[in-house]
């Protein structure tokens, strides 16, 4: 196959974005001047280095690939990768199109594979960033795709089909394009002081106003006012509304939290949402209609059933230092009335120390020389634990400690997650897979029960700190860090939240 290659400026090409089209890619008249250029096989053969590459030229006898329209394709294509939250020059550098033909080549090539990698399995590997990582993620062969997508003369369909469809990613991708445009009228920040109540006046009203307006709160002029330091009811509304989409008290209010909500400003908040787009092209692309989906960044869970969201419940995930892993592990039978075998760590950095007064009081005792608490509604596992198949010890549970389902921040436990009306929930699951008679039956009795499931549920630990709920994108702190373990791999700079490792010691995982 001849090779013609576009010898025009590379960064002229991809200089405009998907938020703003401009002009044509490529005139006539330089479209009119490119000539084809023969290739030979020991010329591609010195030009390539890249691993990927040579796979890519080995498979096809290391024939030249890429003709006019190709390249064209390839890089209108590449024009959207602002939307994803990507550099498209990291993929197509202006250099490129000044080498020699088969360099030039070779650089097309790599260019196509690594963008195509880039949106079908994400930039990072994140399993040379966690420890813990079982997330099932896309299987995608991309050096064939990219020889079929050119064979069929359709680089830039395949190209576009390869990141996440789904409405929740499309609308991350708006939200990045957006905070990204208002990033370039960023303002002052607001500076700290007392707590400013609905009602009060303050002289950061002024600024506060400003942040608002740059991120959606306000839109328009406000009516005129004679007294702009006056916290109003307008502002009020839109300062209750920003605290709810970042999962804060929605007091109106505007303390420490909220002002940095209000500090974060376009740039971070576009930040954010890079960094969890790129966590979601590691998740497959058709994961199982009924399942279970926990964010642990916001601690909360969702139930899927045949494709439809049929519950929402608030979970307590873990603190800092405990984290709850991200993990794919299906949840195989329900426990009611469930003992607790206390994990060695725990009994030795946290109940020995309360006294053999206290593990007496509790229920707790030796059971083939481990510590065990004895299933009750105040044990630390509450009346039915959701027994998950995985080797971490990560399972969903019941726990008497109700008011944490009440508070905004909950990062508590040991790493399991713990949820809001684990029973009501558990019958839920029970109903669906026709055993809700046995579980009621086998909750009554007292005593330690286990309901074999059907068909194991797939459960699925997700760590988002941007999301979507009812339309809105909506932001959570990062309380593991785990934003900025991803920010390095990335090569972004190190954001401006703090995580802060503070030990909670509770009774339960």
């Amino acid at each position: 196959m001849r090779s013609s290659l576009i010898g025009v400026s590379i960064a002229a090409l991809l200089a405009v974005t998907a938020c703003d089209k401009g002009p044509t890619l490529l005139g006539d008249e330089a479209a009119d001047s490119v000539q084809p250029n023969e290739v030979s096989p020991d010329q591609l053969r010195s030009a390539v280095s890249d691993q990927r590459v040579r796979k890519f030229y080995a498979a096809r006898d290391w024939k030249a690939a890429w003709n006019e329209d190709q390249a064209r394709e390839l890089t209108e294509a590449l024009r959207e990768a602002p939307r994803h939250g990507l550099e498209a020059v990291k993929f197509l550098r202006e250099g490129d199109a000044a080498k020699s033909p088969a360099e030039r080549e070779a650089a097309l090539t790599l260019a196509a594979l690594s963008y195509a990698s880039a949106l079908a399995n994400g930039q990072v590997d994140p399993h040379k960033v966690w420890k813990i990582y079982s997330v099932p993620m896309p299987k995608v062969d991309i050096e064939k795709g990219l020889a079929e997508a050119i064979g069929k003369g359709d680089v830039g369909p395949w190209l576009a089909g390869l990141a996440p469809q789904d409405a929740e990613y499309r609308a991350l991708s708006d939200a990045f394009v957006r905070y990204s445009q208002g990033a370039k009228g960023a303002t002052r920040p607001i500076p700290a002081g007392r707590a400013i109540k609905p009602g009060s006046s303050d002289p950061r009203f002024p600024q506060i106003v400003e942040a608002l307006k740059a991120n959606n709160y306000v839109q328009g002029d406000l009516p005129p006012d004679k007294t702009p330091q006056l916290y109003r009811p307008q502002l009020v509304a839109a300062v209750k509304q920003l605290q709810q989409d970042y999962g804060q008290d929605a007091d109106g209010v505007i303390g420490k939290t909220t002002l940095e909500a209000l500090n974060a400003g376009a740039a971070e908040r576009a930040r954010t949402l890079a960094l969890n787009l790129e966590r979601r092209r590691w998740l497959e692309r058709n994961p199982p209609r009924t399942r279970i989906d926990v964010n642990t960044a916001a601690a909360f869970l969702n139930y899927w059933r045949d494709g439809a969201s049929v519950d929402t419940r608030r979970v307590v995930v873990g603190q800092t230092g405990w984290e709850t892993p991200a993990l794919g592990s299906p949840i195989m039978r329900l426990v009611a009335n469930p003992p607790w075998n206390v994990p060695e760590s725990i009994e030795q950095d946290e109940l020995m120390a309360k006294g053999a007064a206290y593990l007496a009081r509790n229920n707790f005792s030796r059971k083939d020389g481990r510590l065990v608490q004895a299933a009750g509604p105040d044990a630390a596992l509450g009346l039915v634990k959701f027994d998950m198949d995985n080797p971490h010890a990560i399972y969903l549970h019941d726990t008497p400690a109700k008011a944490l389902f009440a508070t905004n921040e909950r990062h508590s436990s040991h790493g399991c997650v713990r949820v809001h009306n684990a029973v009501q929930f558990a019958r839920l699951l029970a109903q669906h897979d026709g055993k809700l008679a046995e579980f009621d039956k086998a909750l009554a009795s007292g005593k330690e029960s286990s309901i074999e499931l059907g068909a194991k549920i797939p459960v699925r630990l997700l760590y988002h700190t941007a999301y979507v709920e009812n339309g809105r994108v909506l932001f959570r702190p990062d309380p593991y860090g785990w934003d900025e373990d991803l920010a390095r791999q990335l090569g972004m700079q190190p954001g401006n939240r703090r995580v802060v490792r503070t030990h909670i010691s509770v009774a339960g995982p």
